[in-house]
């Protein structure tokens, strides 16, 4: 059983997302975008190019923040670490300049 060595693809937590891209609160923000899009687009006038744009508008925004990006889930995740990373307090741990050194001082 080739030794014990499992291979496991770098896709297997997509099967676990709605349509591969969307988990659940990303799938109820996105068509709540849609929907508001669809009501603004039934209210507003549309022939004007100003209120094209805000009619169109909550469906490119939550568009955008679901959007999948490497390394991360979506847009909206890259942006809320971000804000946690320069919003909270860093804590660094000294280790000393040769912590992970391997070289004997006596050579």
């Amino acid at each position: 059983m080739n030794n014990g060595r499992f291979l496991i693809p770098a896709n297997s937590k997509k099967s676990l997302l709605i349509f591969g891209i969307f988990n659940k609160f990303d799938a109820i923000l996105f068509g709540t975008g849609i929907g508001i899009t669809l009501i603004l687009m039934m209210i507003l006038p549309i022939a004007d190019i100003v209120w094209a744009i805000v009619a169109i508008a909550p469906v490119v925004i939550t568009g955008f923040l679901v959007f999948p990006v490497p390394n991360y889930h979506n847009v909206m995740t890259v942006l809320i670490e971000t804000w946690q990373f320069f919003t909270s307090r860093q804590r660094f741990i000294w280790k000393g300049w040769c912590f992970t050194s391997e070289k004997d001082d006596k050579e």
